[in-house]
């Protein structure tokens, strides 16, 4: 099996293009792509699911033990015949000092080598030292190649090439040029995510033709892992479904990690998802789960559907079981205001978003139970979850009289305080779980949802 980790000496070099461009060159080969992604992530791997045609995952050292992530990679990457994982920023970028959760230290974590994307703008001879200093800095680590990135022209690559060749011993695997056909369009919170975007088929297409063009495919399908065959788990027997969870899955939300998506089904749960946009009222169900997105940019779409946010404010108050994360929290406010335009929302709870300019909280998460959550036996009192945020909305006129599931220990939630506020039994918080053993949110919520049901 090809096996490979994409990363980079920094942030925006172009990595996730170039992946999503090897993804496409992969599936027109007729193969079978398997993708992943380190780190709290969602947009760029919608975009490496819709390249790949399979779900992408997230290996993550903040909310998965190493035999999580070993696990995860070794049962998704099995059936593939490629696999590679997108690094997040730098190769021996991280937040712990000693590099324990970099890039670098997944790579060794599961045998992998490295292809380095570099940012070549402004650069010529330069990369040799760079490239050595990068060998040197870790010599357990493969390096095994190199992809030069954002080249002026032909006599930019010419220097760039004599400069790796002559100084070091690591294969340059391809060029790709500056380029309209290399970019992804972008906004306030990053790369615009696919499920967005009515062009992505065109940008994907883009992105393919020139990874063929510029890139020595065959020596990418050349690398392998540098370890035998990974032990596959077990798979554990699926119970049947008991309840059903709706789930908004549209333009306006699609912040999601497959494997949570999946974690439903071992707990017993059946999704059934619709769409806040077009869909008339709310699915029958027995609970409702919205996920992040970006509900400030479809202000008009969600207003205009009123069917749907009557149906789901009367679906709430009447009890029914609800987890809202982030988009989903703004969502069931009474109205977003974003750049100066508001849009009537939900209403499910009593305050509004106010979309700021810049971010309200941005990063790992750490949060501590507060004992009063409303799912029996998850964040206790005196238990912390990892988690993580990322957003420019604010709660408006946060509330202060009524419960929170969490304590912030770090990062800034709902008031920099708390989050994850309850009213009735709907639990919102900005910070994104994720289902993993130190935070088994999914089998509580449905446990939650079969109390509630009775």
């Amino acid at each position: 099996m090809t096996a490979f980790y994409i990363s980079a000496a920094h942030k925006s070099s172009g990595k996730t293009s170039v992946s999503i461009g090897l993804a496409g060159a992969m599936r027109k080969r007729a193969m079978s792509v398997q993708t992943f992604k380190r780190g709290p992530d969602y947009i760029d791997p919608v975009w490496l699911s819709t390249a790949s045609e399979n779900p992408c995952y997230n290996l993550d050292f903040n909310t998965q033990s190493h035999t999580e992530i070993s696990d995860l990679y070794a049962r998704k990457s099995s059936p593939a015949t490629a696999s590679f994982i997108e690094g997040s920023k730098g190769l021996f970028d991280g937040v712990a000092a000693d590099g324990h959760d970099s890039n670098a230290a997944l790579a060794k974590l599961l045998n992998l080598p490295v292809v380095l994307v570099i940012d070549c703008n402004g650069m010529t001879r330069g990369i040799a030292p760079l490239l050595l200093g990068y060998q040197a800095f870790d010599q357990d680590l493969p390096i095994a190649g190199v992809i030069l990135n954002k080249v002026g022209n032909s006599r930019h690559e010419s220097k760039l090439r004599k400069a790796v060749e002559h100084y070091t011993n690591i294969p340059v695997l391809g060029a790709l040029t500056r380029s309209p056909a290399m970019e992804i369009p972008e906004r306030h919170l990053g790369l615009m995510p696919a499920n967005e975007m009515g062009a992505a088929a065109q940008v994907i297409k883009n992105l393919t033709e020139s990874v063929e063009a510029g890139v020595d495919m065959d020596a990418i399908l050349s690398f392998s892992s540098r370890s035998s065959t990974p032990t596959v788990p077990q798979k554990t027997q699926t119970p049947a479904a008991d309840v059903t969870v709706a789930v908004a899955r549209d333009a306006a939300f699609g912040f999601y990690y497959p494997d949570d998506l999946e974690a439903f089904a071992s707990a017993g749960a059946n999704l059934v998802f619709f769409d806040t946009l077009m869909d008339k009222e709310l699915p029958a169900c027995d609970g409702l789960f919205l996920g992040g997105g970006f509900p400030e940019t479809h202000l008009k779409a969600l207003q205009n559907n009123q069917t749907m946010r009557q149906s789901i404010k009367q679906a709430i108050g009447a009890g029914l079981p609800c987890y809202a994360e982030c988009g989903g929290l703004m969502y069931l406010a009474q109205s977003i205001t974003y750049k100066g335009q508001s849009g009537d929302m939900v209403g499910a709870l009593a305050q509004n978003i106010t979309v700021s300019d810049r971010p309200q909280g941005r990063g790992l998460v750490k949060l501590a139970g507060t004992g009063a959550g409303p799912w029996h036996g998850f964040a206790p009192k005196g238990t912390t979850i990892a988690a993580h945020e990322f957003h420019y909305a604010q709660l408006e006129d946060s509330p202060t009289a009524v419960r929170y599931a969490y304590d912030i220990v770090r990062g800034y939630g709902i008031n920099g305080v708390h989050d994850g506020l309850m009213t009735g039994n709907c639990l919102v918080s900005f910070s994104h779980l994720r289902n993993t053993e130190q935070s088994p949110w999914v089998s509580a919520f449905v446990n939650f949802i079969r109390k509630c049901k009775g």
